[in-house]
């Protein structure tokens, strides 16, 4: 397994996220889709930090967004949530001490309201194993299988984030640390292992309550409507095919959006449909398409009633984004 940290590609990146559609700036490691759950300018921020082999990555955000992000073949994936963090995964709510563990290719759901952060630890499988392995360790650590949720000892857990945000806050401000110098990160992935084994040796299956199982069912429905939605969105799907695609009653469907989205799934559809147009514009090169043809492609035929959304979700009018050059986004 190579490191991440290649040549190609400096040890520190930070991306002012304004625009989900460039949500996958930056990194290469994780798989992210999302979309935003609340109007009003985005200001989202990721930092990334390439050490030897691991890699921290931070998130951010000040509107409630949704996303799907699962981690790349050959990574095992540890999340940790900072003290405000407001949200759910996979349909449960962030809960003092809560850790995500995740095996290569797995993928998770969030719902990051405003104020949240998150730290994410990326590192290859071979060397945790490795790592347990040479500690003897092996019984006590059992691997992740699929998404898993700990419950992790609250003041470790507290000091995994705490440990994450002083490296990438450190890192933002002095990039050149980790760029230009081998032995930070070689110092800096030494403390990360010994924090995070601190953390998750602490760590227990997290046994969900009633209410918790509740929460889980209407995540998996929503999570089966939204896959079909964002498969046949060019066909502009309507709630009786989210209905069809998780074999459940219009109510239980509403039901599940409310809860996990805080949504009904008419306006998650509507939120979908503006985000494709955006790309769309965004994508477009001079002279090849219209705001009107786009609208007309994602299923808005009030062109003011458009716009008016568009600008609601996003701060600017459809016409702004389309006057931008292909890869103007700010970031």
């Amino acid at each position: 397994m190579e490191p991440p940290v290649t040549t190609a590609e400096p040890a520190v990146t930070v991306v002012e996220i304004t625009d989900l559609s460039a949500a996958m700036a930056g990194i290469e490691l994780i798989r992210m889709d999302g979309v935003q759950l609340q109007s009003m300018p985005l200001r989202a921020r990721r930092v990334i930090v390439r050490l030897d082999s691991a890699v921290v990555v931070f998130h951010s955000t000040n509107r409630r967004v949704r996303t799907r992000t699962s981690v790349r073949e050959g990574l095992l994936a540890y999340v940790t949530y900072g003290p405000q963090a407001d949200g759910t995964m996979n349909g449960l709510p962030v809960r003092p001490g809560m850790m995500l563990a995740a095996e290569p290719g797995a993928e998770a759901g969030f719902v990051a309201n405003a104020g949240w952060e998150s730290i994410t630890i990326l590192l290859p499988l071979q060397d945790m194993a490795a790592h347990l392995a040479g500690r003897q360790r092996e019984e006590e650590f059992r691997l992740p299988r699929g998404v898993e949720i700990l419950q992790a000892d609250a003041d470790k857990a507290r000091g995994l984030f705490d440990w994450g945000k002083r490296l990438v806050d450190i890192a933002a401000r002095q990039p050149s640390l980790f760029n230009e110098k081998n032995q930070a990160r070689s110092a800096a992935q030494v403390e990360l292992l010994e924090t995070l084994l601190a953390a998750i040796g602490t760590a227990r299956d997290f046994e969900p309550t009633r209410s918790d199982r509740t929460r889980q069912t209407h995540n998996l429905i929503v999570k089966i409507a939204e896959d079909h939605a964002v498969s046949n969105m060019a066909d502009q799907p309507h709630v009786t095919d989210l209905c069809r695609a998780a074999g459940v009653s219009e109510r239980t469907l509403q039901n599940a959006f409310m809860e996990v989205m805080g949504l009904t799934p008419v306006a998650y559809l509507i939120r979908v449909r503006l985000h494709r147009a955006r790309r769309a514009l965004l994508a477009a090169t001079q002279g090849s398409t219209t705001v009107s043809v786009e609208a007309l492609n994602w299923g808005f035929w009030h062109f003011g009633e458009f716009s008016r959304a568009y600008k609601k979700c996003f701060g600017e009018l459809p016409s702004d984004t389309l006057r931008r050059t292909p890869g103007e986004l700010e970031r």
